[in-house]
């Protein structure tokens, strides 16, 4: 079964981060919450209190199959200057593991960190005009290698949905589960 963990910085936009962790758990893959933080209670960007599943710091040497990034203007500055975040994402990268940012993580995380490494990827707003390492492409999910990238909430069932496919390796029961939650994918 595959496993997912989903990074929550405080300031996390609490609609990305939710919408992925549900689709996913939907569809039987495992997730696992993690808090960027000292504690597992963790305050969203529209201050909604969270407690993840476990620290990052609890965690920090276990390997996933995917980590998803939520964005969030403050959750992805916090995620960005994070060391252990940095961390974490480089070595699942390094293991070829899904990296899946989604709005400002891509930009901030990923490109302010030069984990881009020429991949093509998305990102909300204007952000992609201060990332020198990789080659932003408009659209609502942009899959390069192993990095699959949403532009923002508002594409949020569009870039679960594609992590799902990835990960399950058939599109059959999500386009199925899709059609099953009435959204056309």
């Amino acid at each position: 079964m595959a496993k997912v963990a989903v990074l929550l910085a405080p300031g996390f936009e609490e609609a990305e981060a939710i919408i992925t962790i549900d689709i996913l758990r939907r569809l039987h893959i495992e997730v696992e919450t993690l808090a960027c933080a000292e504690s597992r209670a963790v305050v969203s960007y529209h201050n909604i209190p969270m407690v993840a599943d476990s620290t990052l710091s609890e965690r920090i040497d276990t390997l996933y199959d995917a980590v998803v990034l939520p964005g969030g203007p403050q959750g992805s500055v916090n995620l960005a200057a994070s060391r252990e975040v940095i961390r974490f994402v480089t070595a699942h990268d390094e293991r070829g593991k899904l990296i899946c940012p989604i709005c400002s993580a891509a930009a901030r995380v990923l490109g302010g960190n030069d984990l881009l490494k020429g991949r093509r990827y998305v990102c909300s707003g204007e952000l992609w005009e201060t990332v020198k390492d990789g080659e932003y492409v408009d659209a609502p999910v942009v899959e390069d290698q192993n990095l699959i990238s949403g532009k923002g909430l508002g594409h949020a069932f569009d870039f679960a949905l594609t992590i799902s496919a990835r990960l399950l390796g058939d599109d059959a029961p999500v386009r199925d589960h899709a059609d099953h939650i009435y959204y056309r994918w």
